[in-house]
């Protein structure tokens, strides 16, 4: 039992208070944590730091689950309505620094991908900012243009930068997101629910081969197709928008290289890739030192959602490059 001191302290740091709410709201230490984007040995020192200055048990430990305590309870309301207080001061004058009032510039690639919940849940967090979203490139170029502060951020395979191209950048592992592979209508492998790898061999896959801006998704299917017996399809014209994506599919025949969550299209079947499954490994990648709420809001809501999902938890049987895999847990 915690100790109670002489009186009730007059200050209380709002770090521990956000630190507390986040663990009632998920009831578990390590998915609070990964909310806040902070270790977890630092979220249970400042929890236990509050209940120290309380004097009062705040939840229940166990190995099983962790419960508020009728003083938790009791505290969680008050928590609550300091920290919204705080954070409408913060954004009151937020507004008129430079920072706040830029809009944030997010490249999500193609509309329809998982990144744009990630984007959705940031523009929730931080109301008063303007996060901009745009649909154009592969990480290869968007990273070099967030380099040149054209681009605040955006999201992709950050091993698969050449070094010169990460050394100015930041990242913050978002997702393991299991590959798929778009079958035009009628390919012989349409019927099977799940795509073999092996399946594959013979065939010839668009990986965007020839396309400057996606070289990272290339490096990555010439790794996961070596030794497998399939090649990554020659160069074809860059479609945009899904009747062109359409045409120039039904035109080449070639199966394309894709993510389970990639949006349906028109004359193709999506399939899932199994045995193993390939892992697409996504980061949320900025500029160093860029110092902007957008941003902010944009590291908690990826955190959030990966912890809730299990984004960051590799499927069993899953296949994904050494160094890729190094980086991830860095």
């Amino acid at each position: 039992m915690v100790t109670s001191p002489p009186g009730a302290p007059r200050d209380v740091e709002p770090r521990l208070l956000r630190a507390f709410v986040a663990v009632s709201e998920e009831l578990h230490f390590t998915r609070a944590a990964a909310r806040l984007y902070v270790a977890q040995q630092a979220l249970s020192r400042d929890v236990r730091r509050l209940e120290r200055e309380l004097g009062t048990d705040l939840f229940v430990r166990s190995t099983r689950q962790v419960v508020l305590t009728a003083d938790g309870e009791r505290l969680l309301p008050y928590a609550r309505r300091v920290l919204a207080a705080q954070d409408e001061l913060t954004a009151a004058f937020a507004r008129g620094s430079a920072a706040a009032a830029r809009p944030l510039l997010v490249d999500l690639n193609s509309p329809g991908l998982v990144f744009g919940r990630v984007l959705e849940r940031a523009r929730q967090l931080v109301p008063h900012c303007e996060l901009m979203a745009r649909f154009e490139s592969g990480l290869t170029g968007a990273a070099a243009e967030i380099a040149a502060g054209r681009l605040d951020a955006s999201f992709g395979r950050y091993a698969g930068l050449p070094a010169a191209l990460r050394a100015p950048l930041a990242q913050q592992p978002v997702r393991y997101e299991p590959m798929a592979v778009l079958l035009p209508a009628g390919h012989p492998l349409e019927a099977l629910d799940e795509v073999p790898l092996a399946r594959l061999a013979g065939e010839r896959v668009y990986a965007g081969a020839g396309n400057d801006r996606t070289l990272e998704w290339t490096d990555l299917a010439e790794r996961l197709f070596a030794g497998r017996g399939i090649e990554v399809a020659p160069p074809a014209p860059l479609a945009v928008g899904p009747e062109e994506f359409a045409r120039i599919m039904a035109k080449h025949r070639n199966p394309v290289l894709a993510v389970v969550g990639f949006p349906g299209m028109p004359g193709a079947v999506l399939r899932p890739l199994v045995d193993p499954v390939p892992l697409s490994p996504v980061s949320l990648v900025w500029r160093r030192g860029l110092d902007h709420p957008g941003l902010d809001a944009l590291r908690r809501a990826a955190a959030e959602l990966a912890a809730a999902e299990g984004w960051l938890v590799r499927p069993a049987n899953a296949w994904i490059p050494d160094n890729d895999a190094l980086i991830m847990v860095s």
